[in-house]
């Protein structure tokens, strides 16, 4: 009896140290999400985010910027000037992990991406900076710049910068991280000894002190003028400013990092895996496509590649909507392979024949590609190139690009999710390499090697699309064109682009620091060092004459 309750009370006592230890565990372990713990989706969720000083500081020094160089700024200069200290300041306060190649690339980008809109920005290299931006913080947070994750983080930066708000009233109302005397005097006993020191070395050159005292005179003065100047509408934008880029920099909810194995599906593709219902509807089809591209090539080839387009073909219609068309038809065929591929088919002992009939429908596209080129090229022959052909371009090689990723898919058994994510990157890479390129200077350049050759027929493009900075410059051969009608309508047109310079030039927003752009200087000294081939059509009436002239002529290739 006495033995038995021993051991019923040795029972009870082991339960009581097992309840307290896992008591003990629960209340030592960091608190978790309901909705995180329910899904698993939104990876680390509220924990605990230490703040620190140099955080502090990077943000108000990335107010600053924002308020002058994009609030009081007017140029791309300034956009600028604020991607390019944003992605340092973020990096500073990030913590310290090893380089990723991910990193280097889009750092690498948004190099880039400054130098273009210093050089010639647009509103599109603008959309791409701050793209890349929140990319960049993505990176910093150890995670990789998927572009639905980039998303992610970019939306969850309202949340997120509530809640880092709220962090930082905590650690200002005493509940944060005491700061010890020790660390304060780190701080202020070298500033002092800079001050000191600084201030012995500037008084000993009277040259060097005239040169401090003028600087510190004119910030005081253009202080005293944005504080005088400060409006709602710019303490609401500094506000905005300092919100977003703390819940970019130190993200509530963290998009959780992705398990690399995922990538891959399982697939036997012998005689022990299971067959699937849908195989025979597949081959069918696949069967049916590779006829119809294979009989439609034929076709294609037949009627635009070997023989000599008579008078009043309809260049627009075959070659530039048609192009487009094709263009479709890639990317439905990329569409239906990605969805071909997936699931109980993948398992099935016949899939080598779905796979060679893909690999010979994925033969058939590329070649359907070529054709889509080849129309845009038909196209530019008949009257010259443009910034949509151009653009024309980069979307079909976009839509090969995601052809390509289809077909690695298949051959690697990459899951839905890795193409899908892989395709975006190809759009955005896309995007991202046309922001960048020089386009009106290709067109143009283009063009006016062909009319200076002879072929007047590219003249039209220069009469009807609006050309920027970048390609004036290279409208200036047509000065010597013997073309009269169309080497006076050049005259008119850039004797109309100086006159706008020199408006422009004399506005304060134009000369403004943040308004910077090389390209304007050089278009300015270029213009100007040509003056006096274009000097007598300073008359208004004449010039409108020139350029409505060369307009009639250039219609006639339209």
């Amino acid at each position: 009896m006495n033995e038995a309750t021993d051991q019923r009370t040795e029972v009870v006592d082991a339960e009581v140290c097992i309840a307290e230890l896992l008591k003990a565990s629960r209340a030592s372990a960091p608190p978790v999400s309901p909705l995180t713990e329910s899904t698993g989706f939104l990876g680390s969720m509220g924990a605990k985010r230490p703040v620190n000083w140099l955080e502090l500081l990077a943000l108000a020094v990335l107010v600053a910027i924002g308020d002058v160089a994009l609030f009081r700024g007017y140029g791309y200069a300034g956009i600028a000037c604020f991607l390019a200290l944003a992605a340092g300041l973020t990096a500073l306060v990030a913590s310290s992990r090893p380089p990723h190649l991910t990193r280097w690339c889009i750092g690498g980008m948004l190099v880039l991406i400054v130098a273009r809109l210093v050089w010639c920005g647009s509103v599109l290299s603008s959309i791409v900076g701050f793209s890349l931006l929140v990319a960049w913080t993505v990176t910093l947070n150890g995670n990789c710049p998927y572009v639905i994750s980039t998303v992610f983080h970019a939306a969850q930066s309202v949340l997120g910068g509530f809640f880092r708000i709220v962090d930082y009233c905590c650690f200002f109302g005493g509940r944060g991280p005491r700061v010890s005397g020790i660390a304060i005097l780190g701080v202020v006993l070298p500033l002092a000894a800079l001050v000191v020191f600084g201030g012995i070395f500037i008084f000993a050159n009277p040259d060097l002190a005239e040169w401090v005292g003028r600087g510190f005179e004119r910030f005081f003065k253009e202080l005293e003028e944005w504080l005088t100047h400060v409006s709602f509408g710019e303490m609401v934008f500094c506000a905005a400013v300092f919100w977003i880029s703390a819940g970019l920099l130190k993200p509530f909810v963290v998009w959780p990092a992705k398990d690399d194995k995922a990538e891959f599906v399982p697939s036997s593709g012998r005689a022990s895996g299971s067959p699937s219902a849908l195989y025979g509807p597949l081959r069918n089809t696949l069967v049916v496509v590779i006829i119809l591209f294979a009989v439609y090539l034929v076709f294609e080839f037949e009627s635009l590649w070997f023989r000599k387009f008579p008078a009043g073909f309809h260049y627009s219609g075959y070659a530039h909507r048609g192009a487009a068309w094709l263009t479709l038809a890639l990317a439905l065929s990329t569409g239906v392979l990605s969805m071909m591929f997936r699931g109980a088919v993948l398992q099935d002992p016949r899939l080598r024949v779905l796979k060679r009939l893909a690999w010979t429908w994925s033969a058939l596209n590329l070649v359907l590609a070529v054709a889509a080129f080849h129309r845009l090229y038909i196209y530019i022959g008949f009257n010259g190139l443009t910034r949509m052909r151009i653009v024309g371009m980069f979307g079909t090689a976009s839509v090969v690009a995601g052809l390509v990723l289809v077909i690695w898919m298949i051959a690697r058994h990459r899951s839905a999710t890795w193409l899908v994510q892989r395709q975006m990157w190809a759009l955005c890479v896309a995007v991202f390499i046309f922001s960048i390129t020089p386009v009106d200077a290709i067109w143009v350049q283009y063009n006016v090697r062909r009319i200076m050759a002879g072929d007047p027929a590219p003249s039209v493009e220069l009469s009807v699309h609006d050309i920027d900075s970048e390609g004036v410059v290279f409208l200036l051969p047509l000065l010597k064109c013997e073309n009269k009608v169309i080497r006076e309508g050049i005259r008119a047109l850039l004797c109309e682009r100086w006159n706008s310079v020199e408006k422009t030039s004399r506005e304060p927003a134009r000369q403004h620091w943040t308004a910077f752009q090389f390209i304007d200087r050089i278009v300015a000294d270029r213009l100007g060092a040509s003056a006096d081939k274009w000097t007598k059509f300073r008359d208004e009436a004449r010039r409108q004459d020139a350029w409505k002239a060369f307009q009639d002529y250039a219609y006639q290739w339209y």
